[in-house]
């Protein structure tokens, strides 16, 4: 197993560049099943669970190639042949690793009229978000059965019907499966209280450019009229909107106060309102240019001199990220006062406070809220922690940037999940890291290789 040993007090410093967004890499790989043909996908970050998708395909007949080592020639692009979907099935042993595998079943009943795939996780038939997903596909007709774990779904006559479907609460995972399954479906289907994420509209975008008759894309009422049949393309992959947050708290409290830090390969506007407002009322500021060779933008950072407290709800979008909170938290404690982190979206994402307090910080979780007493730069103890989550893992990646002597986080897989290269991106700004094998249960007494 992979941990990151940091060694703190060093300033970030230079650049840093934003890959493609994970959370929209995988709804493309997706909707990719729908084409009966060759689609390309450009800017494919290289992440585990990237990788873990490409595998789901690979199960339902898909061929898919990407080698990012093994081509530098084209290192962020992808080519899935979709003309044999001839398995519409995809197995635990694979969802289990991802949530988002379960994006196959919109894409094999939409594709196939049926389709077979394990509960992500093992997860509890209502309990778990995966309802809103089987609520909207029997709206759009689909006959769907337990067997043993599996989601076992049918459309009769092998093709769904369009219909009516409200999603409560809004959910992103759950818009994008009933999209790919309603977008092949007979007639008109609208959807209500739709997801309005970047990920969700580039998404739908893709949809548009493969023929699929989408009005709303960004709204709250998205309206498709079903089509026969979908065309295989050739589509770039927007920027990781989270990585760009992150890169950005990152500078803030890791960088020299009074200078400055730049952020190739953004896309600012996919951050939404909130957490820009935010960050400026820290005392934190930035700037937007366009890349002088690229389509996408560079976003320069001023680091402050003292970082103001700022309380922070998370919301679906333009509101703040939910997968931006671990990081705020982290940013809060290097703050000159107390500020509080509401979660309204996972009421219970905090399983990182516990190792920020063995840091040193002082933090304390009251329910959905967390409250942080910040006492300035500093204040944060070198350790051992244990990543548990992906953005709890890059937080305490973020507190070691900024702890007095050396930090190891164990289980980085959780953060190869979502972040490419962290470690070789912030080396090569500045940052004293570097990431070792461990054995997890090895003894004291037993040396580790």
């Amino acid at each position: 197993m992979d941990k990151l040993v940091i060694q703190g007090g060093h300033p970030l410093t230079g650049t840093i560049h934003v890959g493609g967004s994970k959370n929209t890499a995988l709804p493309l790989m997706a909707a990719a099943v729908l084409a009966d043909g060759v689609t390309t996908l450009h800017n494919m970050p290289v992440l585990r669970d990237v990788h873990t998708f490409s595998n789901v395909l690979r199960v339902a007949g898909c061929m898919v190639s990407y080698a990012p080592d093994a081509d530098p020639s084209t290192p962020d692009s992808m080519v899935i042949d979709a003309s044999r979907v001839n398995h519409p099935e995809a197995p635990y042993d694979l969802v289990k690793k991802m949530r988002a595998s379960f994006y196959m079943l919109g894409a094999l009943l939409g594709r196939c009229g049926e389709a077979r795939v394990s509960l992500p996780g093992g997860c509890a038939w209502g309990p778990r978000p995966v309802d809103l997903h089987i609520e909207g596909m029997k709206a759009l007709g689909a006959e769907i059965e337990l067997d043993r774990g599996d989601v076992v779904a049918k459309a009769p006559g092998g093709r769904l019907k369009g219909g009516r479907f409200r999603f409560a609460p809004v959910s992103v995972g759950a818009t994008i499966n009933v999209m790919l399954a309603a977008v092949m479906a007979e007639g008109e289907t609208v959807l209500e209280n739709v997801a309005a994420e970047p990920d969700v509209v580039v998404f739908g975008e893709m949809l548009q450019q493969m023929g699929a008759q989408i009005d709303g894309l960004g709204t709250k009422t998205v309206t498709i009229q079903g089509v026969d049949r979908l065309g295989a393309v050739e589509f770039w992959n927007c920027p990781d909107r989270i990585e760009l947050g992150t890169y950005m708290i990152a500078a803030a409290m890791a960088g020299e106060p009074g200078s400055t830090f730049r952020i190739t390969g953004a896309r600012a506007d996919h951050l939404g309102t909130a957490f820009p407002e935010a960050f400026r009322r820290t005392g934190a500021d930035f700037s937007i240019e366009p890349e002088a060779h690229g389509p996408h933008e560079v976003v320069t950072v001023t680091v402050p001199e003292t970082i103001q407290p700022v309380s922070i709800v998370t919301d679906p979008y333009p509101g703040f990220a939910t997968d931006l909170q671990a990081q705020w938290t982290v940013m809060m404690t290097q703050a000159e006062g107390t500020s509080e982190i509401t979660d309204t979206i996972y009421t219970d994402r905090f399983k990182h406070i516990p190792e920020l307090n063995r840091m040193g910080t002082n933090c304390s979780v009251v329910d959905n809220k967390v409250i942080v007493k910040g006492h300035g730069r500093g204040g944060v103890s070198g350790t051992t922690v244990m990543s548990t989550d992906l953005r709890a893992s890059v937080s305490l990646v973020l507190a070691g940037m900024v702890a007095d002597g050396q930090t190891d986080v164990l289980r980085v897989y959780h953060l190869d999940r979502g972040y490419e290269d962290l470690e070789g991106k912030l080396s090569k700004a500045g940052i004293a890291i570097e990431r070792e094998a461990y054995e997890e249960f090895a003894s004291d007494a037993e040396p580790v290789a």
